[in-house]
């Protein structure tokens, strides 16, 4: 029985692929790295490190370990800066119903999200309290296609995997629920992946398991 829904948080709650690509963008431009949304979009769902590494596929010289540090701070400072700009206008009304839709339904949810800015997104967007859980890149070591933050959030939620639903746009993280166990909703650009147990067009169809 379905007693739980796990979101990832960008792509699916909200969009925030802009201001990533424009501060990694930034990052490039300052180091003379070619850098374009094609590779952008390579980013979604994987660490900001792993982030780093793949941006860094186009420098034409080695960094440092402590140089890696500077540069995913430097991205990771702007990139919260931007993020400011955020307001509760960054919810869409298909969003905002089908959350409360879940919860007047008695379905628990929650965030399963790489991201280490989760809390400062949804803070932003008005809906930080709506969740009963909130698991993200600050709680795990392993960023997906490991599960480790699905994990991580069935268990805060005190439920098995078996009994919660995770709905992700990216591929890594439609790897990820599968590695652990849950069963995988997709949206975006999951829709047509063969390991996406139900692609949905809309947030809003996730009401139609309940």
């Amino acid at each position: 029985m379905n007693k739980a829904v796990i979101f990832d948080l960008d792509g699916v709650i909200c969009s925030t692929d802009e201001y990533h690509y424009l501060a990694w963008k930034k990052l490039a431009d300052r180091e003379g790295i070619y850098f374009d949304k094609i590779i952008n979009n390579r980013l979604r769902g994987v660490s900001r490190m792993e982030s780093l590494n793949i941006v860094l596929e186009r420098a034409s010289k080695e960094y440092s370990e402590e140089q890696k540090v500077e540069m995913a701070t430097f991205k990771n400072d702007y990139y919260r800066e931007l993020l400011l700009q955020m307001s509760p206008k960054d919810l869409s009304d298909n969003v905002r119903t089908t959350l409360l839709t879940l919860k007047e339904k008695g379905i628990k949810i929650a965030i399963g999200s790489s991201s280490k800015n989760t809390k400062t997104i949804l803070t932003q967007i008005g809906i930080l309290d709506w969740f009963d859980v909130i698991a993200d890149g600050n709680d795990i070591k392993n960023s997906k296609p490991d599960p480790e933050v699905f994990l991580c959030a069935a268990s805060r939620l005190g439920l098995d995997p078996t009994e919660c639903i995770v709905v992700e746009d990216a591929l890594a993280g439609i790897d990820a629920a599968k590695a652990g166990n849950f069963y995988a909703v997709g949206i975006q650009d999951a829709t047509k992946y063969e390991k996406t147990d139900l692609p949905i067009s809309a947030l809003s169809d996730l009401l139609k398991i309940f």
